[in-house]
């Protein structure tokens, strides 16, 4: 009998070769570190980290990368029984810059790669269906057949109903062109209860300003319970029901932000986890005020150290960055 799972994450984990040096370009780098990666593995370990129940499902290679990050899952307290080995394709790479100002840039190795080749008929359908919430990205939607798989796995959480959320986790470089993923993101927007987007994705999929409230009010559609824009290190801005019931602005945490590797997803796992224990926060204004400040401090505390899976902080640290004692 598998065990269930509150929250369960579907998509990619890959290994990110970090700079071992800050600030250089991947021509001028000496070295790299290896660290686990990928969005959704890095919101389920973050959904862990922080006392959540999280499963992962999705496909890696049959390889020393692919038994190391299935690893890394199990060590992190994160189900891993919808994990799936590939005997013929590897597990992804990406190499990741990180410049001067701590932003990333990407060089992926996916030709293709084990997450990928995942089939609707290998996903594990009992883990899902007894979820709160299915939580994926659009990285999965880019090609067949783990498209395929990913819409069934939607549509099967829908109909038992968990929750839908949805972080696009915008990467250009693996879509064909930037219509083409303007488009694949939009495919299942209408889909999500919850959907987080970061400022700068806003510009990439409206082409209007991030703080252009028209541009966000584009971004809504009525089947949605909340819509959180992450500002960086300026916080976050929530809309719920018509923006409508309210929407309103959280303050981020100031900290010295070395690599914003996995902040985002340590943001998302934070509010996953709150919105698992508490459904009321998509109507109690004050109880997602909490919840988002709470996230915002899981997302700077993650800036300050390097790669996502081992930055990801634990309760207490971020409580102790809220109460201004780190």
């Amino acid at each position: 009998m598998a065990a269930s799972s509150t929250i369960v994450c579907f998509g990619e984990m890959l290994i990110d070769f970090v700079p071992d040096t800050s600030g250089v370009s991947l021509a001028e780098s000496q070295g790299f570190l290896k660290a686990p990666g990928g969005a959704p593995a890095n919101v389920a370990c973050s959904i862990s980290r922080l006392g959540g129940s999280a499963a992962f499902i999705g496909k890696v290679g049959k390889d020393e990368f692919g038994f190391m990050l299935a690893d890394i899952l199990k060590k992190n307290g994160v189900n891993a029984e919808g994990v799936l080995f590939d005997e013929h394709a590897r597990t992804a790479l990406a190499f990741v810059t990180l410049k001067k100002d701590g932003e990333r840039e990407f060089m992926f190795y996916r030709n293709p790669s084990a997450d990928m080749l995942l089939k609707e008929s290998e996903l594990k359908m009992d883990l899902i269906k007894k979820a709160k919430i299915f939580h994926y990205g659009s990285i999965s939607l880019i090609t067949e057949p783990c498209r395929s798989a990913h819409m069934a796995a939607m549509k099967a959480a829908k109909e038992a109903g968990v929750l839908l959320s949805y972080d696009p986790n915008v990467r250009l470089p693996l879509w064909p062109s930037a219509e083409a993923a303007r488009q694949g993101i939009n495919s299942i927007w209408n889909e999500a209860d919850f959907i987080k987007v970061s400022d700068d994705e806003v510009e990439f999929l409206t082409q209007k300003r991030s703080d252009d409230e028209e541009a966000i009010k584009s971004l809504w559609h009525d089947g949605l319970k909340l819509l959180v824009v992450t500002d960086g290190e300026k916080g976050c801005r929530y809309y719920t029901k018509a923006s409508l019931s309210f929407n309103g602005k959280v303050p981020g945490y100031s900290v010295k932000a070395i690599d914003t590797t996995g902040a985002g997803d340590s943001f998302v796992g934070s509010l996953l986890v709150s919105m698992a224990k508490d459904t009321s926060i998509f109507t109690d204004e004050a109880k997602l005020k909490q919840a988002l400040a709470f996230s915002n401090a899981c997302g700077a505390i993650c800036t300050t150290k390097k790669g996502a899976i081992p930055a990801l902080p634990s309760v207490s640290e971020a409580q102790a960055l809220m109460s201004g004692s780190t």
